[in-house]
């Protein structure tokens, strides 16, 4: 709808206070940065880039210029007078963004633009694009289902779900104090954990047998299900001051790389505690008897 290929059935969009919901999609200014990369097979990298400048009638010497430009923002100079097949997708990437640039739009638009590519170049085109975001100071909305890219790239992060906006708000804000269950779920790891005897005025519950104390939630109403949802890196091995301590047996550990998961059975619920890996890290075995802990500042029911 931003971009112009959507009708809008209700309300308006305005851009830099004008109303640009009934204009084309060629009158808008807008960026617009494909999944798919969209870059035409018939023409080199440079003609990919300049063609915006060309349908605008600008000045050849200009256009060349501006092109070159926008090559050394994504670090592919030397690729002007190559066609896309021969480049990777990451750079085939880079082209379809320095071409959605280089008309210098007010806003940039993309569209799952890493979602094809593997992993490690995901990471890196990640840091790419926000530091071409930063160099150009452009408003840009980017669409993606990767949380982490979301929390990564973003000044502000707007979490949608069937077509409304659950939570609007900072990274952090979006990550450490989630709105709704759904946020909470979708945006990280989370533990939701069954618990009976609710307390409100001392805003304690049981797990099992064993007692935790939680921060109070703005909303008092609790569900007829209530669950204690915790973050994994907020759960500790062993006893700390002013923490909640539960006893538990570890059911699992999972080798994840940067981080080591154990899940550890409360009675009969199941928390996951992660870690970062150290090569000379010890921790317990899968049957080993644990406490785990967590300040009750980390946890609330919803």
């Amino acid at each position: 709808m931003i971009a112009g290929f959507e009708t809008v059935n209700t309300g308006t969009i305005t851009l830099d206070s004008e109303d640009i919901t009934q204009k084309s999609p060629n009158q808008r200014n807008v960026g617009m940065v494909f999944q798919s990369y969209a870059l035409f097979p018939n023409l080199t990298i440079g003609q990919n880039i300049g063609f915006g400048l060309e349908v605008r009638k600008m000045d050849k010497a200009d256009t060349e210029k501006r092109v070159r430009e926008m090559l050394e923002l994504v670090h592919l100079e030397k690729h002007i007078d190559k066609y896309p097949y021969q480049l990777s997708g990451g750079q085939q990437q880079r082209i379809a963004l320095a071409r959605a640039l280089a008309i210098q739009p007010r806003v940039l638009l993309l569209d799952e633009p890493l979602s094809a590519l593997d992993a490690k170049i995901r990471v890196e085109l990640r840091l790419e694009i926000r530091r071409i975001q930063q160099t150009l100071g452009i408003t840009t909305v980017y669409v993606t289902h990767d949380q982490e890219e979301a929390l990564l790239l973003s000044d502000r992060v707007v979490v949608m779900s069937q077509g409304h906006i659950e939570q609007v708000g900072s990274p952090a804000a979006i990550y450490n104090y989630p709105a709704t269950e759904f946020v909470a779920q979708f945006v990280g790891q989370l533990n939701l954990i069954p618990v009976t005897e609710v307390d409100l005025k001392k805003n304690t519950c049981k797990i099992g047998g064993q007692t935790v104390k939680f921060e109070p939630s703005p909303n008092r109403q609790i569900s007829a299900e209530p669950r204690l949802a915790i973050r994994p890196e907020e759960v500790h091995i062993g006893t700390g001051e002013g923490r909640n301590a539960l006893r538990g047996r570890v059911e699992s550990v999972l080798f994840l790389g940067s981080v080591v998961r154990l899940r550890v059975n409360v009675d009969g619920a199941l928390f996951s505690a992660d870690f970062f890996n150290e090569r000379r890290i010890t921790l317990p075995r899968a049957g080993d008897e644990v406490i785990i802990s967590f300040p009750e500042h980390s946890c609330w029911l919803v």
